[in-house]
């Protein structure tokens, strides 16, 4: 069992910035950050993988959010620039232990995933 916990989320102005964290109690093949917007499906924005440290993000994420880990290999994080109300959502942690591309991997064939915490952009 893989346990995940996000912190870092809350309120901000449009335009600012927020660092998300994931501690983790296992690294496995690939972990990678979802959010989820009220009323709307779960959306994947980015993964690192666990040997290579390869970065992969969302198209539409890719110039303002970056995801990284610490050196131990205990946290993962999500720095999250130029925010606007429509990156307002919950952001979760997931973890996969299965191997190939997991930027492609739906949602549902992640092994584990955290809690998640509350991103709000103001207008």
């Amino acid at each position: 069992q893989v346990h995940l916990v996000e912190s870092g989320g809350g309120s901000v102005q449009a335009g600012g910035s927020l660092r998300l964290s994931c501690a983790t109690s296992e690294w496995t093949f690939c972990m990678s950050w979802f959010r989820q917007a009220a009323g709307r499906e779960r959306e994947w924005v980015a993964a690192m993988y666990r040997f290579s440290g390869a970065t992969y993000y969302s198209d539409s994420m890719e110039d303002r959010f970056t995801i990284s880990r610490d050196s131990e290999k205990t946290t993962l994080f999500l720095q999250m620039n130029s925010l606007t109300p429509e990156d307002t959502a919950m952001y979760y942690c997931a973890a996969s232990r299965t191997v190939g591309a997991c930027q492609s991997f739906p949602a549902y064939s992640y092994d584990y995933w955290g809690q998640g915490t509350q991103v709000t952009v103001l207008p």
